[in-house]
């Protein structure tokens, strides 16, 4: 498996992958995401921050990545960190481990860009994803109820969430 940059090419698979994501979450009754501006993934695609996974021709993930993330990690945002967001696998290769190609990706992506954390957040009343991910090995911290912003995407206010936080060891 190859982890590089999405194009602006993939857009229809990453929106087409973002539908499946919400599909799944419906048919599970979790919280649901909402529907992502093409603007957004646009502009994380031009930042080189949105990234994918594929193997042979096949786009087997997605995810993007921030080096800040104030609305969601308020104090702790000085810390020098990563945050991932938006993880969507392709469902015919879920339960393949993509999680930990992610984590150990980004682990590395950690320092290669002199970051001390990796942190990622997900809904807060999920317990099934929150002990995935902790099984996956990420620390979770604890959760936060976040407070509404204005000019904020309406998903961020008022949302409980789980948070994870892993030391990037030198």
């Amino acid at each position: 498996m190859l982890i590089t940059n999405s194009s602006i090419e993939d857009l229809k698979v990453i929106f087409e992958l973002f539908d499946g994501a919400i599909a799944y979450q419906k048919r599970k009754g979790y919280e649901l995401w909402p529907q992502f501006s093409r603007e957004l993934i646009i502009t994380e695609i031009k930042e080189k921050r949105h990234w994918k996974i594929i193997e042979d021709d096949t786009i087997v993930c997605i995810f993007s990545v921030m080096y800040n993330d104030p609305v969601i990690w308020g104090e702790k945002n000085k810390d020098p960190a990563i945050y991932l967001h938006r993880i969507t696998t392709n469902s015919d290769f879920k339960g393949k481990n993509i999680m930990e190609v992610i984590k150990h990706w980004a682990i590395e992506h950690a320092k290669e860009n002199n970051k001390e954390y990796l942190r990622m957040d997900t809904w807060g009343n999920n317990e099934i994803l929150r002990n995935y991910y902790i099984n996956c090995g990420f620390n979770y911290i604890g959760q936060q109820q976040l407070q509404k912003v204005e000019g904020l995407p309406e998903h961020y206010g008022g949302s409980l969430l789980s948070l994870f936080e892993n030391k990037i060891k030198k």
